[in-house]
């Protein structure tokens, strides 16, 4: 699976301690962020993370394109609902296409602890079916 994890600044150490509990889930799996999370989630947990640009230099946006093409079979993005942001249409735009596509997707510690349970049991294997060529990788 092509794991997805992006993260506001105030949730940046959020995200790190989710990765550090569930680094033997997520290692078994292929992951990408934006910029700055990847690199502190890579360094906390010696995770093999493809890192995009930073959020608000377009790493959302690189994100969101493997979104459009259905590259992506799950997103995690911790965001912060209190912090007001111009990036909101951008975001909006990307749970559009998880939607469109869809790809599971969390945006909170709660919903992201239901999807890594998920992922570790295999309730999200469809996605090889939906996506053969992948799965044939």
């Amino acid at each position: 699976m092509n794991i997805a994890i992006i993260a506001h600044d105030s949730k940046k150490e959020l995200m790190v301690q989710y990765c550090i509990a569930y680094c033997g889930i997520l290692s078994r799996h292929a992951l990408c962020a934006t910029g700055t999370t990847g690199k502190l989630v890579a360094e906390a947990t010696g995770l093999q993370i493809q890192r995009f640009l930073g959020g608000s230099h377009g790493g959302d946006q690189q994100i969101a394109a493997r979104i459009a093409c259905n590259e992506i079979d799950l997103l995690i993005f911790f965001r912060d609902p209190l912090a007001t942001r111009g990036s909101e249409v951008n975001e909006q735009s990307m749970f559009r296409l998880c939607d469109v596509h869809n790809i599971p997707y969390a945006t909170n510690l709660a919903t992201a602890e239901v999807l890594i349970h998920g992922l570790e049991r295999g309730d999200f294997n469809w996605r090889d079916i939906v996506n053969p060529e992948r799965a044939a990788k």
